[in-house]
């Protein structure tokens, strides 16, 4: 076993005590379970809760990723800004999907979701343009709002013995649906 390899095994995964997860009495919506684990997450001074990576394709099918900062959360998804001429801007452009993951380490949470990405438009970028610690008066045309219209969340409550929890929901025609999946042993 290498240096390194014996250091990172070392390392402390999760810590001691952690919330719990009932899958059998999650709410219906899964927003609603989204924003009580980052109020959670706010509520314990995680550092940046609002930080999640983003993940997007390229044309040439290869995923990039990136950090970023959860704007705002309602019925029109989870919202996110760049500039129009960012990589991720043209990527979601020709491809607007995209995966985003939250991950609160102090509670041992982590919350993908997947879905749809749509621009808010020039009223509701220009408005989040001028909500930035940096405004200083002037327009920016090229400042994009964003909104990550969700289709699945997966969230995972972590425990120390490795046997995670979690619940997976999913978007169809009749609404939202939920399930524990299966996770092999290993």
């Amino acid at each position: 076993m290498s240096e390194l390899r014996e250091r990172l095994r070392a390392l402390p995964t999760f810590p001691e005590t952690m919330p719990v997860l009932d899958a059998d009495a999650v709410p219906t919506h899964p927003l609603a379970l989204f924003t009580a684990w980052l109020d959670d997450a706010i509520a314990a001074g995680e550092r940046q809760p609002s930080a999640f990576t983003l993940s997007t394709v390229g044309d040439d099918g290869v995923p990039a990723s990136r950090t970023l900062i959860v704007k705002d959360v309602d019925e029109r998804g989870l919202q996110f800004s760049s500039n129009r001429g960012s990589r991720k801007a043209q990527q979601l452009t020709a491809r607007p999907l995209a995966t985003a993951l939250f991950f609160w380490r102090p509670l041992g949470r982590q919350v993908e979701v997947t879905g749809d990405v749509v621009d808010l438009g020039a009223d509701a970028s220009a408005a989040d343009w001028r909500e930035r610690p940096s405004y200083a008066g002037q327009p920016n045309p090229d400042w994009v709002l964003w909104a990550l219209q969700p289709r699945r969340f997966e969230f995972l409550q972590a425990t120390l013995d490795r046997k995670h929890v979690r619940v997976e929901y999913r978007l169809g025609a009749d609404g939202w649906t939920h399930r524990q999946p299966t996770t092999p042993a290993g």
